[in-house]
């Protein structure tokens, strides 16, 4: 997993509430437990005009101009905005997948939902909890200005906008300590190799036969 310190990211704002799982990355994807590869089908039933299925070439399907995403001025973005309880229905954490593999670094929104929000952290992505106002504040200076970028600061815990606009946000020490460090689950257990094999070692030499 890439460690993540800080980041002056373009933005693109999704102004929808209550953005599900089936909307993220929908169901006939989920054929793949491989982490790569989601990122063309993101918001695949409103990025494109036509029915998507795994394996489809994206650069050759028609798209719906009026979706976000589609439109030049965010082209790139690194952070996206939400609205309320994004991340809401089932717990597939196949959603962070394709988030991450679109280029999304850092997501902002008055409030994810609990498993979403958990798988996000375990796949190098930031997301962070802001008040309505602030959301609010946010989704208009994106509107108004081409090429608004945010500049997230996750050791200091802080987000900036152009405007010198700055809230901070909470995080708890071990989830900001595993994301300095580029450390998922796998990593946090590597780091104790050492002692898992000495175990394992007396562990074997009194139970042999186990």
């Amino acid at each position: 997993m890439k460690a993540f310190t800080r980041l002056n990211g373009l933005v693109c704002p999704l102004d929808r509430a209550n953005v599900d799982t089936d909307a993220i990355i929908p169901k006939q994807f989920l054929k793949s437990i491989k982490r790569a590869g989601f990122g063309p089908y993101l918001f695949d039933e409103w990025r494109y005009t036509d029915h998507g299925e795994p394996g489809m070439d994206c650069t050759h399907r028609p798209t719906n101009a009026d979706f976000v995403l589609n439109q030049s001025r965010y082209a790139g973005a690194q952070v996206l905005l939400a609205r309320d309880n994004f991340g809401c229905g089932s717990s597939r954490e196949h959603a962070p997948w394709a988030i991450e593999d679109y280029g999304f670094c850092v997501m902002i929104a008055p409030s994810f939902a609990d498993i979403f929000f958990s798988n996000s952290y375990k796949n190098g992505i930031l997301p962070i909890v802001a008040s309505g106002d602030v959301v609010d504040r946010l989704f208009r200076e994106c509107e108004a200005t081409e090429g608004y970028r945010l500049d997230v600061n996750l050791e200091a815990q802080t987000v900036t906008s152009p405007s010198g606009f700055s809230f901070s946000f909470e995080i708890t020490p071990h989830r900001k300590h595993c994301l300095l460090n580029g450390l998922d689950e796998i990593g946090l257990t590597l780091m104790h190799a050492d002692e898992i094999r000495s175990f394992e070692a007396k562990h074997k030499a009194a139970q042999p036969w186990l």
